[in-house]
């Protein structure tokens, strides 16, 4: 079964390369094109995408609060952002909205097919860009590493990594030979624990306490 992409992004002309680029691959199927956020979210209602590449700057609705609100209201829907830029405030303001990829515009062809995949069956993905970002300019804040005031535990902290680096609850129970509803177990405590509410949120977490292998 294919991937049903929905692009939305305000230049035509990067709207038809990309088009041109997923549809050589036998796995994916552009379903749509819209040119602002507003259409986007009527043609999200409409088609019922499996992924929508956005663009964050978009007229009359932005990419981030186009985000917000076709999640709101869709939450299966998986968003990947797409960004001239890998600003720090950016990144997290469409992690924020629901996001579950990034990747930046100068990005190759096979950054984005990978985005799109891994988003598409249920992982986070963030291109080098803009987790080297992140990473960058919240290093030497709060560490996760000081046993004493560490709120997770040994496995939890493991199982953060992994889910933050773009694992399945399967793949990590294959990782740490535990079973699957054991990682879920765990990945519910972490966010009772730190009191986040969505893979996002653990993603951003991880990142800023330097949780990830990136």
């Amino acid at each position: 079964m294919s991937i049903r992409v929905l692009l939305v992004d305000d230049h035509k002309i990067l709207r038809e390369a990309l088009k041109g680029v997923l549809e050589r691959e036998q796995d994916i199927a552009v379903i749509g094109e819209a040119n602002d956020g507003a259409e986007g979210l009527k043609l999200a209602r409409e088609l019922q995408p499996d992924v929508v590449l956005m663009d964050i700057g978009l007229p009359i609705l932005g990419g981030i609060d186009a985000t917000r609100t076709l999640l709101a209201e869709h939450p299966e829907v998986k968003v990947v952002a797409l960004s001239t830029f890998s600003d720090r405030r950016i990144v997290l303001q469409m992690l924020d909205a629901g996001a579950r990829g990034y990747v930046v515009k100068s990005a190759g062809r096979d950054e984005l097919l990978r985005a799109i995949r891994a988003v598409a069956y249920g992982r986070t993905y963030l291109c080098p860009d803009a987790s080297a970002v992140l990473v960058e300019s919240l290093r030497g804040k709060k560490q996760v590493d000081n046993p004493s005031g560490d709120p997770i535990g040994r496995r939890e902290r493991e199982v953060l990594q992994l889910l933050a680096d773009g694992h399945t609850s399967p793949e990590i129970g294959k990782r740490l030979h535990i079973a699957t509803s054991t990682v879920e177990v765990h990945r519910r405590n972490l966010m009772r624990k730190l009191e986040l509410h969505s893979i996002a949120e653990l993603t951003k977490y991880a990142v800023r306490n330097g949780l990830t292998s990136s």
